[in-house]
């Protein structure tokens, strides 16, 4: 079965002046256009293809890697609004249209946006949505406290930033807990802080406990490396020099330099740390 939105490995049955007709067990006229078409296949061959509808809304093949699939995030860019809605760029030559019953703000040409993509029960389209909680759910959460996350950045909120993890849960990054600059649209790994009664969940961008411990101590020591063995930063130093200059907190800082100091690879000094 084929499968609209989504990859799909099929079989090249036949060549016409249009291009190539794929097919499985249960369809057998799907095209690939000739722009699309390899230059090196055989009648009988597997092709993996993005199917989607086309302007006439006829199913139709591509070898083009779109930026979103079916149900699944991505960060898109509108390149036109209208009196319809609003259509994203998504790596296709027909456009991904966002109705404006799915816009959680109005969407302006040119701005990007995290979009989820699914297919309309009603028109059987696939269409995009900007309204994310309604595909989130904590309800039941398939991770823990301490486990390793991909993080979606959806937005920017009051206390931090809101995130959308490992695609199926929403989480909340504090202002507190961030080094570094981030925005809308970043992928970045993270870590499950805290799991709260209500199943909200912190996230953190830095690995946690010991872990983090080991991994910023290897941060400064590669630092120090790579700047002829001297770092001008000190366990007096200013905390927003440190989050500058290494993107991570003081208390961070002083555990992993305690960490190298008994490791005896650094002298801690009043103007800095010196590598032995």
């Amino acid at each position: 079965m084929i499968e609209i939105g989504n990859y799909n490995k099929l079989t090249i049955l036949r060549s016409t002046s249009v291009g190539l007709f794929l097919g499985d067990e249960d369809v057998d006229d799907l095209l690939l256009p000739n722009k699309y078409v390899p230059e090196d296949y055989e009648i009988g061959d597997e092709i993996e293809v993005f199917c989607y509808l086309d302007h006439e809304e006829r199913p139709v093949a591509t070898t083009l890697k779109p930026r979103i699939k079916r149900n699944d995030f991505g960060f898109l860019r509108a390149e036109e609004v209208n009196n319809i809605g609003a259509f994203m760029d998504w790596g296709l030559e027909k456009h991904l249209l966002v109705p404006f019953k799915q816009q959680r703000s109005r969407i302006e040409a040119g701005q990007w946006y995290v979009v989820y993509c699914f297919l309309d029960d009603k028109t059987f389209r696939l269409v995009g949505s900007t309204k994310l909680d309604g595909f989130l759910s904590n309800d039941e959460l398939t991770v823990a406290e301490g486990d390793e996350v991909s993080l979606l950045v959806s937005r920017k909120a009051d206390l931090g930033w809101d995130v959308i993890v490992n695609k199926k849960h929403k989480g909340l990054v504090y202002s507190s807990d961030v080094f570094k600059q981030i925005r809308v649209g970043d992928e970045l790994k993270g870590y499950v802080k805290t799991v709260r009664p209500d199943n909200k969940l912190d996230i953190s961008l830095a690995p946690l406990g010991d872990r983090n411990r080991e991994e910023s101590a290897d941060k400064i020591y590669r630092i120090l490396q790579e700047s002829d063995g001297v770092l001008w930063l000190h366990d007096k130093s200013d905390p927003e020099q440190i989050k500058a200059q290494l993107q991570m907190s003081k208390k961070t800082f002083k555990k992993a330099i305690g960490t190298l100091y008994r490791e005896r690879k650094i002298e801690i000094r009043e103007d800095g740390i010196y590598k032995v």
